[in-house]
C-alpha cells in the first residue's frame, strides 16, 4: 500500500484508536450489528461516562456510526469504512478468537439483548 500524506495521517488516528483495550471491546461488539449504547455500556462494565468518552472518541476519529432511535444511539461500524479501517477490522476479527475479554464480550452482549431495555438489534 502507498501511504499518502492524507493516506498516513489516517493510518495513525486508526492505530491511536486501537491502542485503548475498551475501543478494541466496542469494535469488536459493533461486527455483530448495530448495538444501543446501554448495550455496549453493559458489556463493558466501565460505566455509562467512560463508555460515551470511547465513543465518542471513535466516531471523532470516523471509526464508528451513530444514529438516533427514539432516545436512544444506535452505534455501527462505518458502512463503506477506509480500506486502512476495514484492513485493521479484518485483523481484529482474527485475533479475538484468541482473547478471552473478546469471546467473553460476545457472550454477555448475546444474553444481555435478551434481557436489557433499549431497542432490539437489526
Amino acid at each position: 500500500m502507498a501511504v499518502t500524506r492524507n493516506n498516513s495521517e489516517q493510518v495513525v488516528a486508526i492505530y491511536k484508536c486501537l491502542c485503548d483495550v475498551n475501543r478494541l471491546r466496542i469494535l469488536n461488539l459493533l461486527r455483530m450489528g448495530p448495538q444501543c449504547v446501554c448495550h455496549i455500556e453493559k458489556v463493558l462494565g466501565i460505566g455509562a461516562v467512560r463508555t460515551s468518552q470511547q465513543l465518542a472518541y471513535l466516531r471523532r476519529h470516523q471509526m464508528v456510526e451513530v444514529e438516533i432511535r427514539g432516545t436512544w444511539r444506535v452505534y455501527s461500524l462505518p458502512a463503506a469504512p477506509c480500506p486502512e479501517l476495514a484492513a485493521n477490522l479484518a485483523c481484529l476479527q482474527d485475533c479475538v478468537f484468541e482473547g478471552k475479554v473478546f469471546r467473553d464480550d460476545l457472550a454477555r452482549l448475546k444474553t444481555i439483548h435478551r434481557n436489557l431495555c433499549g431497542p432490539k438489534p437489526i
